[in-house]
């Protein structure tokens, strides 16, 4: 390794550790040495230094300690000198840094001004189903600034278009500029959406900031690698191997971004940079062409991403997902609460359908006018997709259907939301400027339903239709299907079928995790259930669904089988001899990192506490979701604790051996709003009509005593019920 580098490494790791230290000074002499310090939202404390070292930083006294091991880290590393200088350089900045942003969150000064600021374990657990499922194949941490805004969007542009998700943040003076300027303000210049929608998230205009994407890495590896906290060789080992993260330093590199470098090194992360610097083969590479710079740091670490051409005028890419069309940018809107609007995918015979056909019924974008000036231009639309395809079903049909909603998110500028008859779509003033016809609707689901389906799908026919009159016969058509789908899904149980399908998606992440998809209990994640894990093997057999023949059953109110055993023992890396899937307290199921939701058993309470992702709260068993979460995930088994899809709650499934739906005691107020009509059905069935009105949310109690008063006062069932741990 070059000496230049190595000198410019260890020079910013201690300007770094001089300034946490210069940080700490200052807050202690407002605040105390027990002034706590904490990062929101997260079971970690300082994510790095519970990683790479196991200890809990509470308060400054704490992390004055820490302080002493990075330097002594530094210390040594110049001892040796070369790589081993450099790598400990890297890590004594991370260190360094975490106390720095730290003591930003103390006074106040973080988040900055238009940045997301710190990655919370919600925001990591929401995107880890995506990262391992290869919609977001990787991601890329940009530190510094373009030469100018129209090239930072180009190369922002050319990562979406790999849906690769993106850290932006940094500081850099660049020629463009009179004074040191961020990429976050580059792409605000261009009016481009950031946030996690967009997945560009803005990390902050300083490079101490660049902490918070190596943080986000090193929790992948606790969260669902099932690493221990301190273990760092293994977490080194994760983010090396399963973690597919590059950087982008832009602009002048100074001591301090070349720390940050050597941090991202030691990690496994390469770094491209546009500047002359000496190269590190595989760890730091130059390249000043920009609009090569993304494909060779893809290349490097190995995000391997096929771009499909669609006949578009607009980019088509996940990445746009999570846009948002406002109405004020809104040139054309269809359905919400203004006008009808539907889809429909059918099968139909390969005679029937003629491939790549696009048929208009009605007026398009051009001759669809708005009623006033200050309003979109808005119509009924009806959106038939007729498909044929030799391994094609008819079960299929509503798993396609669903991917429809998903593939117009992708074109930029196009807002979808809903499914069925219940949908809304809005289409930008840009999009309608850059040409975006209707066509191009069946343009993109011709081409994403061959791409991804390419085992069901050998044609696509598209007919959209904006003709009131016209649409209304397939509109009927439509919801007779939709109710004889629903009629055949909510007839299957476990018990009429012979053959369940695994789900090991998450083992990029969680290599011992194995999910048991049954007609009555979906994925952990609450995006699979039988029919999608019957219809992804359909697509690839040797794919992360398998069918599991269920063989003898062992335990029928418990849910294990011998066949299912035989199949998790040998999927968990043999980890695993026994699953149970309906319980919670003996041989539960693993849980990935990926779950919906997390059910805990509440002793004093004699139940279970239900508590969805996203609650930020306090529940009654004194933990959040994020403490609940370090401990149920990385392919564990936790009996007392269970990760969960949402709508298992209300399967006749949930918690048999326990007892049932009768020990929710508590869940939380955004649970009960999504699953309210569901429980209260169960609930009749199991002759507790008003149930859902004994079950407490965090608008009644997070304090176990004031719940169990409440559960005394509404004569709870599970007080009644034999103890559920004995």
């Amino acid at each position: 390794m070059s000496d230049i580098v190595v000198n410019l490494a260890v020079s910013g790791a201690q300007k770094i550790l001089a300034a946490a230290k210069a940080k700490l000074d200052s807050a202690s002499a407002v605040s105390g040495e027990t002034a706590a310090l904490s990062f929101p939202d997260t079971a970690f404390k300082f994510p790095a230094v519970s990683s790479l070292v196991g200890q809990d930083v509470t308060d400054i006294s704490s992390a004055r300690k820490i302080l002493s091991r990075a330097s002594a880290i530094l210390d040594d590393g110049l001892k040796s000198g070369g790589i081993p200088a450099a790598l400990a350089a890297g890590e004594a900045s991370i260190y360094g840094a975490e106390i720095i942003k730290a003591v930003d969150y103390l006074d106040g000064t973080e988040p900055q001004p238009d940045c997301d600021g710190f990655f919370s374990d919600t925001i990591l657990r929401t995107l880890g189903i995506q990262l391992a499922d290869g919609r977001l194949p990787g991601f890329a941490a940009i530190l510094g600034a373009a030469p100018d805004s129209k090239i930072a969007v180009s190369i922002v542009r050319e990562l979406q278009k790999r849906s690769i998700l993106i850290f932006a943040g940094g500081v850099s003076k660049v020629a463009s500029a009179e004074k040191e300027i961020s990429i976050i303000d580059q792409l605000k210049q261009e009016n481009i959406q950031t946030g996690w929608d967009n997945y560009i998230a803005t990390y902050g205009r300083d490079t101490a900031s660049a902490v918070y994407p190596l943080d986000w890495a090193m929790r992948g590896a606790l969260t669902f690698g099932g690493v221990r906290p301190g273990s760092s060789a293994e977490v080194l080992r994760y983010t090396k191997e399963r973690v597919l993260a590059f950087v982008l330093a832009l602009g002048p590199l100074d001591e301090i971004k070349v720390a940050a470098a050597a941090a991202a090194i030691l990690l496994g992360f390469p770094v491209i940079t546009d500047q002359d610097v000496p190269e590190i083969p595989g760890a730091l590479i130059v390249e000043k062409d920009y609009s090569k710079i993304v494909e060779r740091a893809a290349e490097l670490r190995g995000i391997k991403v096929k771009i499909t051409k669609i006949d578009c005028p607009v980019p088509v890419s996940p990445a746009f997902e999570g846009e948002r069309v406002r109405k004020e940018q809104t040139a054309y809107e269809f359905g919400g609460k203004y006008t009808k609007a539907f889809e429909y995918l059918r099968m139909l015979p390969m005679s029937e359908v003629v491939d790549g056909k696009i048929d208009i019924i009605g007026p398009d974008l051009p001759d669809i006018k708005p009623a006033d000036a200050s309003s979109p231009a808005r119509a009924d639309l009806g959106l038939v997709v007729e498909v044929a395809g030799r391994k094609m079903q008819r079960d299929f049909e509503p798993i396609l259907e669903r991917q429809i909603h998903h593939y117009l998110n992708y074109a930029m500028g196009i807002f979808h939301m809903g499914q069925r008859d219940l949908t809304w779509m809005r289409i930008s003033k840009e999009a309608a400027a850059a040409g975006f016809r209707l066509r191009h609707l069946g343009e993109i689901l011709r081409a994403k339903f061959i791409e991804e389906y390419p085992s069901l799908v050998d044609k696509v026919r598209v007919t959209v239709y904006t003709d009131t009159q016209k649409m209304k016969p397939l509109l009927e058509a439509a919801r007779r299907a939709y109710d004889l789908r629903d009629e055949r899904v909510a007839s299957m149980t476990d018990e009429s079928v012979d053959t369940y399908y695994s789900c090991t998606l998450c083992q990029s992440y969680a290599p011992n995790h194995v999910c048991v998809i049954t007609p009555e209990k979906l994925g952990l994640c609450g995006a699979y259930n039988w029919l999608d894990g019957k219809a992804a093997f359909e697509i690839n057999p040797k794919g992360m669904n398998q069918p599991i023949k269920k063989g003898s059953t062992l335990d029928a109110k418990g849910g294990e089988w011998n066949g299912v055993n035989d199949f998790v023992k040998s999927a968990s890396n043999r980890t695993v001899e026994r699953f149970a899937n309906y319980g919670i307290m003996e041989n539960p199921t693993t849980s990935c990192g990926c779950f919906e939701a997390i059910v805990a058993v509440m002793p004093e309470a004699n139940g279970v506490i239900i508590v969805n992702r996203g609650y930020s709260g306090q529940t009654p068993v004194g933990m959040t979701f994020t403490t609940l979460a370090s401990s149920v995930g990385g392919g564990n088994q936790v009996p007392g604790f269970l990760g969960i899809g949402r709508l298992y709650v209300a399967s006749a499934k949930f918690l048999v051996p326990e007892g049932g739906i009768k020990r929710i005691v508590w869940m939380t107020k955004e649970m009960k709003e999504f699953i309210g009509d569901k429980v209260r059905a169960r609930a009749a069935e199991a002759g507790v009509p008003d149930f859902l009105d004994m079950i407490a949310d965090e608008t009644v109690a997070t304090d176990p005593d004031k719940l169990l008063e409440y559960l005394a006062a509404k004569k709870h069932p599970a007080l009644a019920m034999p103890p559920i741990i004995g």
